[in-house]
């Protein structure tokens, strides 16, 4: 009914009368009555107009976002420079001294536990766009994010400096490299989740946009399955590196390759977060 009347994902209560939506008890309280005797008058006119459903049962906007789209996204945001950099050395602190089972219970760990920072973090935000009906409002906050964030990546690439703003804090680095020494199971997770946690700048921009195309029509049983598929893609890089390390490939080379191309990198995140957040703006805007 939100995708037929084009009201978004407009949250409860929401009352749909005729061609007309009334969303929130404001409107409800002081429209309803009329609206059920403007219906009536409708009714025996026989002049039953109601807002037609496009033959792909979808709106505009919603058709914006699609499972390729996703897969893009998800794959531009794969090259996260800072989960990608703490799996690295994570493997390097390990590899001298462990074996290859070891090296591969230790970058699972690792790698479950970024996927289940993002997917908890993508669930925490769509339930508070879908509780609050606030999508649109939410989505160009996705939007602007996007596109500031994109800028200031493009902008740390073009000062050509070592130091990134857009990057883990010292006071992080810190910590994590802590967890990176003991090398074990419980040290692995936590990294996931700082590597996460710290690593959101980096290229959260992206992440913010799809969640805010995706609440815009979409509930959270319906957007789960995108959620579990950006999730996953995420994370595919994450897991070729612990299985290329795992199976002979020096972590070192792997870290000379993310330091040689780190800029290639971020510009093309840049660029793909000010697209997204182009999308969306268009999307409500045009």
């Amino acid at each position: 009914m939100n995708n037929q009347y084009a009201t978004g994902n407009s949250g409860i209560p929401v009352v749909f009368i005729g061609d007309t939506a009334l969303v929130g008890e404001d409107q409800i309280r002081d429209h309803f009555e009329e609206e059920i005797r403007a219906e009536q008058q409708r009714l025996a006119g026989n002049n039953t107009t109601y807002p037609a459903v496009s033959q792909t049962g979808h709106s505009p906007i919603e058709l914006s976002l699609s499972p390729g789209l996703v897969i893009l996204s998800a794959l531009a945001d794969s090259a996260n420079p800072c989960a990608l950099s703490v799996l690295i050395f994570l493997l390097i602190s390990m590899a001298a001294a462990e074996n290859r089972k070891r090296l591969l219970l230790i970058g699972g760990t690792y790698v479950t536990a970024v996927f289940l920072f993002h997917l908890i973090t993508g669930i925490g935000f769509f339930s508070v766009v879908s509780l609050s009906g606030l999508s649109k409002i939410f989505s160009l906050l996705g939007g602007a994010a996007a596109l500031v964030l994109g800028l200031i990546t493009i902008a740390d690439v073009a000062r050509n400096r070592e130091h990134y703003l857009l990057s883990i804090p010292e006071a992080g680095k810190g910590l994590i490299g802590r967890y990176i020494r003991q090398a074990s199971l419980p040290a692995a997770f936590a990294l996931g989740i700082l590597a996460g946690l710290f690593g959101f700048s980096c290229t959260g921009g992206i992440y913010i946009s799809i969640l805010g195309l995706m609440g815009q029509n979409l509930s959270l049983a319906e957007g789960f399955p995108y959620l579990i598929l950006y999730n996953l893609v995420f994370v595919l890089p994450l897991v070729l590196v612990t299985l290329l390390v795992a199976y002979g490939i020096p972590p070192e080379r792997a870290e000379q390759w993310r330091s040689d191309n780190r800029r290639i990198l971020r510009l093309a995140i840049g660029l793909i977060m000010i697209a997204l957040g182009a999308v969306i703006f268009l999307g409500w805007l045009g």
